[in-house]
């Protein structure tokens, strides 16, 4: 008589998750995500690992899964748990000493050529008060939110945000330090989904932006870019000096508007210097990156907001190159 007891209670417990499983076997989608599967008195609960899909793509398969179950006998309520393995990034500060350099055009132009070279690549346009991401990428779309993250937009392979797509065009940020820490964290806790390189274009000089990025994000490295002449070389200097004292790897230094081809004669003359900053780099013992020359194409696509790195010049290859001699110092 106990033995025949036992056999109904095995069942009833067996067949709904039987039933479960069945239903989330119908869910391509959910193959291998669903776990911890269990029914007690009608309430159907399990954990689904979301890591790696977007904030449609979550929304989309726990619509999917929640419809699947409620369809099954017995089950009047479903409790569904998201988790996400956290993925890891490798953030690339991009900085540099003073303004007027190029560093923004670089980050961009870095990004889409990382992009190019098959990774999966994120812009964060972290100059608060001077925002110029949207411009030079093309894209002022405002991004959607998923719960409390903003989801990036994309452009020419790139994931971005930047604080010029949230506020109107020309707007004055009067925000206080904190104020501007908050913004760069909401920026940088995005929804990045599967990003896994980082590129955060900082604003020029040493102050808080750069001291909140490095103390809570720590990046894998930093970028600087001068152009050749002395005084941009002196303030380079004491960026650079910023990420040795905060413990960041150096992965080199860019010299940017490196020579001008005059369009009518072919005449390379150079308004700021020419050499400045390899030599530089190679007094302080850091990579040197490469050469960007200052030339009408690249003006002309940065207004446009079509990044070279994105097309197939000349201007394209010289970024093409930086991007593969960066990869190498992070596999390094």
């Amino acid at each position: 008589m106990a033995s025949a007891s036992r056999v109904p209670i095995c069942r009833t417990v067996s067949e709904p998750i039987t039933a479960l499983e069945a239903a989330l076997e119908r869910i391509p989608d959910a193959a291998g995500r669903a776990s911890a599967v269990r029914i007690k008195g009608g309430v159907a609960s399990l954990v689904l690992e979301v890591g790696g899909l977007s904030a449609a793509g979550r929304t989309a398969l726990e619509q999917s899964v929640r419809e699947a179950l409620e369809a099954v006998e017995g089950v009047s309520e479903v409790r569904i748990v998201l988790t996400a393995e956290k993925t890891e990034r490798t953030i690339i500060a991009v900085g540099s000493g003073k303004g007027g350099v190029g560093k923004s055009t670089v980050a961009a132009n870095l990004a889409v050529a990382l992009a190019r070279a098959g990774r999966r690549v994120g812009l964060v346009d972290a100059d608060i008060y001077g925002p110029s991401q949207p411009r030079i990428m093309g894209n002022s779309a405002k991004p959607e939110l998923a719960g409390k993250q903003i989801v990036p937009t994309s452009s020419f392979g790139v994931r971005m945000l930047s604080i010029g797509q949230l506020v109107a065009p020309g707007s004055a940020l009067a925000w206080r330090g904190p104020m501007a820490a908050s913004a760069l964290g909401q920026l940088i806790e995005g929804d990045w989904g599967d990003t896994e390189i980082l590129v955060v274009d900082l604003p020029p000089g040493t102050g808080d932006i750069q001291l909140s990025l490095i103390q809570k994000w720590k990046p894998a490295g930093a970028v600087i870019v001068s152009t050749p002449q002395d005084l941009a070389l002196i303030d380079a200097t004491r960026a650079i000096d910023l990420f040795r004292k905060m413990d960041v790897p150096l992965l080199g230094l860019v010299e940017n508007m490196s020579g001008y081809a005059c369009p009518h004669c072919g005449e390379v003359s150079d308004p700021f210097g020419s050499g400045g900053a390899e030599a530089a780099a190679k007094v302080m013992a850091i990579p040197f990156l490469g050469r960007v020359p200052l030339t009408l194409t690249l003006r002309r696509a940065s207004d446009e907001g079509v990044p070279p790195a994105a097309g197939e010049s000349e201007e394209a290859e010289v970024f093409a190159a930086i991007a593969r001699r960066l990869l190498e110092g992070l596999s390094g």
